[in-house]
């Protein structure tokens, strides 16, 4: 949890994004949604992505810009 913490912290501090939530996607693993516009996503994502793994807890990272509205509902 604590990789988690720092990557997301670090994102949040780095990009003009929003926290929407974080989940638990099962088996230990913690997964944080952000959104924003899709630089201020890839620069946040980026600053987690370094941090996360300089704590060696970096699993993977994906981003889908301008998700489908349908999709959009999944993360509410």
């Amino acid at each position: 949890f604590t990789g988690l913490a720092v990557a997301t912290d670090a994102m949040l501090k780095s990009a003009s994004v929003e926290l929407l939530k974080q989940v638990s996607i099962g088996g230990g693993f913690i997964t944080s949604i952000i959104v924003g516009d899709v630089g201020s996503v890839k620069a946040a994502v980026e600053s987690g992505t370094e941090v996360a793994k300089s704590a060696g807890e970096f699993i993977s990272s994906h981003i889908i810009p301008r998700p489908h509205e349908e999709l959009k509902g999944l993360f509410k």
